[in-house]
């Protein structure tokens, strides 16, 4: 198209009268305003007998481990904390702070070697206090790795260095007050608020009475063969009276009150409490039955006196098995009361301690699900809370 004089001036006016409005244009315009961002903190609500923590080792990648607050009657995540590698995880009995136990490296996965001990505000999930422990804690995740005296007042860490030993935490200093040697016994179940019992190599228990200068050591006699039939570390134990349930892997139950003076009481057995015949031990391994199995496979409510365990069926070595039931037992009865089937296996049980218990069973997917025990029916499930859940911890544990 060929453009005539009159229209090519015609143009330029045009393009000229635009480039001299267009700042005009802008001028009018207010310049905003950039706000400084500024960054704050949720508060949670106090803890209640409902708000669970749940430890996660994250196993693909375990260096990254982590433990969920959560509100289990709404089923919601309400944050996280950071636990390391194969970190563990205790509450204080009040509610007053929780504690991660940790293993770090200088330089990610070699180099100097730190063991923390991490104290959180339960309602920030801010760290008050990040404690260097001496020696070296063992780095599994077990409840009895890490537990509290009944009055929130030590913690009790065990260590591998440079024999099997405790560290006793004043939790108020935050400093180790104590070391105590155990050699041949490992875990701690802790009994009031000055002492605690360790499990032996030989089938016997190490009771430990801490004193304002030194520890006081008392030994019962071997109870089990560890050779035929060993008690499962994740045995329920209540500190505030000592009461535990030792649990062998055949599935015989062994009463106990732990103190300076320990008493265990004669055994019972689990699938007789079912009408069942006694499951058998390493003498005849392959009978299969039901039988205990999981990583955190039994819990107990206290209160009503009903233990909760992960049953499934098998032969005598298959320990770490998950249970596909969850079987409620009277244990002054002995007698079993109720068999709760489960959606999918399940490594661990947990249960809360008020008069409206919920029940907390995991599956291989990191599903997390969220029981009413008075109906025995799921409530919630919470799909992929973590990777491996190994177990839960709340308020009177």
């Amino acid at each position: 198209m060929r453009l005539t004089s009159r229209k090519l001036a015609g143009m330029t006016a045009f393009l000229l009268a635009g480039a001299a409005l267009a700042p005009c244009g802008m001028a009018l315009a207010d310049e905003p305003v950039l706000q400084t961002e500024e960054s704050d903190i949720i508060k949670l609500s106090p803890v209640t007998p409902h708000r669970i923590l749940v430890q996660d080792p994250v196993g693909h990648h375990a260096k990254d481990g982590r433990v969920y607050v959560v509100d289990a009657d709404q089923g919601k995540l309400l944050g996280m904390v950071q636990a390391a590698y194969n970190g563990n995880v205790v509450q204080d009995p009040k509610g007053r702070a929780f504690y991660v136990a940790e293993t770090v490296w200088s330089r990610g996965n070699r180099g100097d070697r730190a063991d923390l001990l991490a104290t959180y505000d339960p309602q920030t999930l801010e760290i008050t206090n990040d404690e260097v422990l001496p020696g070296r804690a063992l780095v599994t995740p077990k409840k009895n790795d890490l537990t509290i005296s009944s009055d929130g007042s030590r913690i009790y860490v065990y260590d591998m260095v440079p024999t099997n030993a405790v560290h006793v935490v004043d939790t108020t200093t935050h400093k180790v007050a104590m070391n105590v040697g155990l050699p041949g016994c490992a875990l701690t179940y802790p009994w009031g608020k000055d002492g605690f019992t360790s499990i032996c190599a030989d089938g016997s228990l190490a009771n430990v009475s801490i004193g304002a200068e030194k520890a006081d050591i008392t030994h019962t006699k071997p109870f089990f063969d560890p050779e035929k039939d060993a008690v499962f570390e994740h045995s329920p134990s209540r500190s505030a009276d000592g009461k535990t349930w030792f649990i062998s892997y055949s599935g015989l139950v062994y009463p106990a009150t732990l103190s300076a003076t320990t008493t265990i009481d004669k055994p019972w057995s689990i699938q007789e409490a079912a009408g069942m015949k006694a499951a058998t031990n390493a003498d005849s391994p392959f009978t299969v039955t039901w039988r205990p199995g999981g990583w955190q496979l039994a819990a107990m409510h206290h209160a009503s006196g009903r233990l909760y365990v992960a049953m499934h069926q098998g032969t005598f070595w298959t320990h770490k098995v998950s249970g596909t039931e969850i079987w409620e037992l009277d244990v002054a009865k002995h007698k079993l009361l109720r068999r709760i089937k489960l959606p999918r296996p399940s490594s661990m049980v947990g249960v809360t301690q008020d008069a409206s218990p919920q029940l907390f069973t995991n599956d291989e997917a990191g599903d997390f699900f969220i029981w009413d025990l008075k109906t025995g029916k799921i409530a919630h499930t919470m799909k992929h809370l973590g990777d491996d859940l190994y177990f839960t911890t709340a308020l009177g544990d």
